[in-house]
C-alpha cells in the first residue's frame, strides 16, 4: 500500500521541486515590482504636497521605472509640473506624459 502512495507522491514533489525554480527563477521580478510600488508612491505623494498639481485628478503607472502620467489638468503649467515631479523622484528612468489638459 505504501508504494502505491510513495510513487504518486514522489512524483508530485519531484514536479514541484522542478517547478519551484523556474517560478521563482526570476527574483528581480519581485524587486521590480516593490521598486516600482515605491517610485509610484513617491510621486503621488509628492503631488499631493504640490501646490499646482491635483494629486487626485492623475494617475500614476510604473513598470520598471517607466512612469506613465494620465488624467486630467486644469492647464498646461499642472500637466508640466506633475512631469517634473515625477522626473525628480530617484529611480525613473522615463516619464511618459498623458495628462489632458481641459479647456
Amino acid at each position: 500500500m505504501y508504494k502505491k502512495i510513495a510513487a504518486p507522491l514522489f512524483a508530485a514533489l519531484f514536479m514541484l521541486g522542478a517547478a519551484g525554480p523556474a517560478y521563482c527563477a526570476d527574483a528581480t521580478t519581485a524587486e521590480n515590482f516593490v521598486d516600482d510600488a515605491t517610485i509610484t508612491a513617491k510621486i503621488k505623494a509628492r503631488q499631493a504636497e504640490d501646490e499646482v498639481v491635483r494629486a487626485s485628478s492623475i494617475s500614476v503607472d510604473t513598470v520598471n521605472g517607466e512612469v506613465q502620467l494620465s488624467g486630467l489638468a486644469k492647464s498646461e503649467h499642472e500637466r508640466a509640473r506633475a512631469e517634473i515631479i515625477a522626473k525628480s523622484v530617484e529611480g525613473v528612468k522615463s516619464v511618459r506624459n498623458e495628462i489632458v489638459v481641459q479647456n
